[in-house]
């Protein structure tokens, strides 16, 4: 398992395809905020919540110059159906391998009803120009996440 990122440190590169198959490259954004976060499968109902919340906000997170990355494990065509059912406009991203996951600490053991697992760590990290990481949320909950994002990155 990878270690969890913390503020000061520099951000795993990675290039994963999107919704349509066209590959995305964390280091082609540098120069704008980007907020990447892990989600464990499209359509289910706490991911739903969460990337509806970010579509919601994206108008307001981008005027704030952030771009909002959803990374799961799911293919990119189970991607665009969730896109398309949900009217997502965040960009989603298939980590089908979780390569990506692994190596930014958001898969390896977690709880789920009292069991141990392996599994994607519900995770959240937000990056500044550089690809410098400056929150790393892990173990978050889907419902009212935004919203507190917000607030701690001084977003009203």
């Amino acid at each position: 398992m990878g270690d969890r990122l913390s503020p000061g440190d520099s951000a795993p590169d990675f290039t994963l395809p999107d919704d349509t198959g066209t590959p995305v490259t964390l280091s082609a954004l540098r120069g704008g905020k980007v907020i990447v976060y892990f989600y464990p499968a499209a359509m289910t109902p706490g991911c739903t919540t969460q990337a509806c919340d970010f579509s919601e906000s994206l108008e307001s997170l981008g005027a704030h110059g952030y771009t909002v990355l959803g990374i799961s494990p799911d293919t990119p065509e189970k991607l665009a159906r969730f896109r398309e059912k949900d009217a997502l406009t965040i960009t989603l991203l298939s980590d089908a391998d979780r390569a990506v996951m692994t190596a930014w600490g958001a898969f390896g053991e977690k709880k789920l009803y009292g069991k141990t697992v392996q599994g994607v760590i519900r995770s959240t990290v937000v990056l500044d120009e550089q690809g410098i990481v400056t929150h790393a949320f892990y173990n978050v909950k889907a419902t009212g996440h935004v919203a507190k994002l917000r607030r701690d990155l001084g977003l009203q």
